[in-house]
């Protein structure tokens, strides 16, 4: 088992519960580490001059695949350990959606490869969002 698949195991990287960043976070922290950097993606409560009230986020059957995928591309690329968990389901405005971390020795190393994961997921990972705007109507978004 690779380094990126061992900071998987016990990790739902698609997930219907809140996320555990600790778990999240201990993924990728070894002792060799001196930098951690957690990325948390939140709901706000505004979109595009919008205001918001929730999110319903849906995802294709294989996007843990393509969420694991992005992680490995990242490590592979960088040399740094990292994991992200994107929630799916209905959240409100202040949840948080996607927790992506970065462990290395140094925090140059750890913000770009949290930043690159990121980017990366944002572009790859087959996951909707229907917005519910205050004034009750609806939008998706990334279809």
């Amino acid at each position: 088992m690779s380094d990126v698949a061992a900071a998987f195991a016990g990790l739902d990287l698609i997930s219907d519960h809140d996320i555990d960043v600790a778990q999240v976070e201990a993924a990728v922290l070894t002792d060799q580490d001196g930098a951690l950097v957690t990325f948390r993606g939140i709901v706000r409560n505004h979109d595009h001059g919008e205001s918001v009230s929730a999110l319903d986020y849906q995802a294709h059957p294989d996007a843990a695949r393509f969420m694991a995928e992005c992680c490995e591309t990242i490590a592979r690329e960088t040399g740094v350990r990292v994991v992200a968990v994107h929630r799916v389901g209905a959240l409100v405005v202040g949840d948080t959606a996607l927790v992506a971390a970065a462990a290395a020795a140094h925090r140059h190393e750890a913000f770009d490869a949290c930043e690159r994961l990121v980017d990366l997921i944002k572009t790859n990972v087959p996951i909707w969002k229907r917005q519910h705007l205050v004034e009750g109507t609806t939008e998706w978004v990334g279809l």
